[in-house]
């Protein structure tokens, strides 16, 4: 286990400043069978201690992992309606992040996927400062009159919010480490997607196959929030159009809708393993990185069911470059500079971002 010292601090600021919880508080764990290997062990057994050495009664649950994204079963309900908090260390937490929970329950999704993700800044920042961090970023987008999205491999996406439209919706799971903006409906958005390395589920349903590697950097071009093309290497076209096929024929989806997409805002948030080992673990755990945005398409829901995962993007807000290269500049966001001065570990952490985001051989951001 990493430094107890770490886990304290990250078992403090998930159950006390995010969760709200006090000291004698009743908190559920519910973890995958070990086999899994997706949350490691160390992870659960971190939590445990930490919660349970700050003083919360703590019990573990577990519970079987199943690709179709549902309710949990009744008897698990009733497991979480005694307790103050159920955090998950599991995926059935995060597969129903966008559906309405059962009354009487109140659920948290944890993305330190292993001991270490937990005892780093990714675990121990303060979350009152990333909530305001967050906050400032909506605000930012939805007051921007034109959002232009740019990578170094190609990637062009403009556009804006629809004021008139709907709220863009949130999970309704409270996330730990809070690592992305609200999503930004894609509707108004049009341009191309360059896509490297694989096409990868968003942690919805799982299925088979449930990444797609590419030869090369795949185009998807986009029109008013629906893809009207592929481009790129003929093999990598050919096998991209099945599998938005097939996917859309599993859940009986539009295969073209784009629904929405986020960066990361998380500068502790890192993924050491090779992404292409693990995708579906890395789609997990290296979202939050703001050298990943995240594109939700295949569905007309949140977050759909392919994800398009973009490196080292440039977001601009009516031309200024909020992210840059991969990297978040919040003293250029509204209040950025004041929540930096009320944060001091978090002004650090975003002079000097983690940069290990799963793919080895472009781990300097900006020259990809």
């Amino acid at each position: 286990m990493p430094d107890q010292g770490d886990i304290l601090r990250a078992c403090e600021n998930m159950l006390i400043r995010c969760a709200g919880l006090a000291p004698g508080a009743r908190v559920l764990i519910i973890r995958e069978p070990p086999e899994e290997m997706f949350y490691w062990d160390c992870a659960v057994e971190a939590v445990q201690w930490g919660a349970t050495a700050l003083g919360f009664q703590v019990d573990v649950l577990e519970v079987p992992f199943t690709p179709a994204a549902c309710l949990p079963p009744k008897d698990l309900i009733e497991a979480m309606r005694v307790v103050d908090l159920t955090v998950f260390l599991a995926r059935c937490g995060d597969q129903i992040r966008y559906h309405d929970w059962p009354a009487g329950t109140r659920a948290m999704i944890c993305y330190a996927l292993d001991g270490a993700m937990l005892g780093s800044s990714f675990g121990w920042l303060d979350h009152h400062g990333m909530v305001a961090i967050r906050d400032a970023a909506d605000t930012a987008i939805a007051a921007a009159q034109e959002i232009h999205v740019t990578c170094p491999a190609g990637t062009e996406l403009i556009g804006r919010i629809d004021a008139q439209g709907p709220e863009p919706r949130d999970t309704t799971t409270i996330r730990f480490p809070l690592s992305v903006h609200t999503p930004v409906p894609a509707r108004h958005f049009s341009g191309r997607v360059a896509q490297r390395g694989f096409l990868v589920g968003t942690g919805s349903n799982y299925y088979e196959p449930y990444s797609l590697g590419l030869e090369e950097t795949l185009v998807l071009e986009i029109r008013d929030g629906r893809i009207v093309g592929f481009a790129g290497n003929t093999a990598d076209v050919a096998r991209a159009e099945a599998h938005y096929a097939h996917v859309a024929g599993l859940f009986e989806i539009d295969a073209h809708f784009v629904h929405s997409w986020h960066a990361g805002i998380h500068p502790g948030c890192a993924f050491a393993p090779d992404a292409r080992l693990a995708p579906e673990r890395w789609s997990n755990g290296a979202f939050g990185s703001p050298r990943i945005l995240h594109v939700h398409s295949c569905g007309a829901y949140a977050p759909g069911e392919i994800s398009l995962n973009v490196l080292d993007p440039t977001v601009r807000l009516d031309g200024v470059a909020i992210w840059e290269h991969g990297r978040l500049r919040p003293e250029l966001l509204p209040g950025g500079p004041e929540i930096l001065r009320a944060y001091p570990e978090l002004a650090e952490a975003y002079r000097d971002p983690a940069q290990h985001c799963g793919f080895a051989g472009v781990e300097t951001s900006g020259t990809a």
